[in-house]
């Protein structure tokens, strides 16, 4: 038996990825802990989300310190007081430096609404319709100090409709982002992900593609399901 996985949420923004985690615990359904929630921004609604629910809220300001070193070695220190096996970047707003993420490599996970590598950076969902994008989704990936650059571990795809606008494609990648997230939270509770080197390994083999999430909101790694 492994113990509750200890996860940490790095938030700036209204905490949508934090209640999926939340009700998934609640249900059974992800035998995990959230042991703080954290935030650059002082009224972010992720930090009342975690306080309603009991939760350890946090907020470091960067306009507080000097530069970005200064702020990241006092919001990593408040991190990792609650020891946690795991940081999850649940739309979190700014670019981790090359020194916090060393210092946490193969333990900081970001979900990322695009199917990465296409559509870096913010404003995804317009970047995919002025590319003509026929398929759109969302990734969760290892942070790395490169701007949504680490290795992608899963995703799941939405199409991208005749009449879509950035709103109706966000609403659409939104519902398959939630299950997505807590379908590879369950898969790091179980112990299976391991990352080694820039490879990520499942049950001790490579993933050489991300895993997809299926229409149950399962994730089957590819080594699995064409053996």
């Amino acid at each position: 038996m492994t113990s509750p996985l200890r996860i940490a949420v790095l938030a700036s923004g209204r905490g949508t990825n934090l209640q999926a985690i939340l009700d998934a615990i609640a249900a059974g359904a992800l035998d995990a802990q959230v042991v703080g929630v954290f935030s650059d921004r002082r009224r972010a609604p992720v930090l009342e989300r975690a306080e309603r629910a009991g939760i350890r809220a946090v907020s470091v300001q960067p306009k507080l310190f000097p530069d970005r070193q200064a702020y990241e070695t006092e919001l990593f220190s408040r991190i990792n007081a609650t020891r946690p096996d795991l940081i999850v970047c649940a739309g979190y707003m700014r670019l981790l430096g090359a020194e916090a993420v060393d210092a946490h490599a193969g333990r900081i996970i970001n979900i990322h609404p695009s199917l990465l590598p296409a559509h870096k950076g913010l404003h995804t969902h317009q970047q995919a319709l002025e590319a003509g994008a026929c398929e759109h989704g969302a990734s969760v990936h290892y942070v790395t100090a490169e701007l949504d650059g680490g290795p992608v571990i899963a995703q799941a795809c939405v199409p991208v409709l005749p009449d879509d606008d950035a709103e109706t494609l966000a609403a659409r990648v939104l519902q398959r982002e939630h299950p997505l997230l807590v379908a590879t939270l369950r898969l790091f509770a179980a112990r299976r992900i391991q990352l080694h080197d820039a490879a990520i390994l499942i049950d001790g083999h490579p993933l050489d593609v991300p895993m997809k999430l299926d229409s149950d909101n399962n994730l089957h790694p590819p080594l699995l399901t064409t053996t």
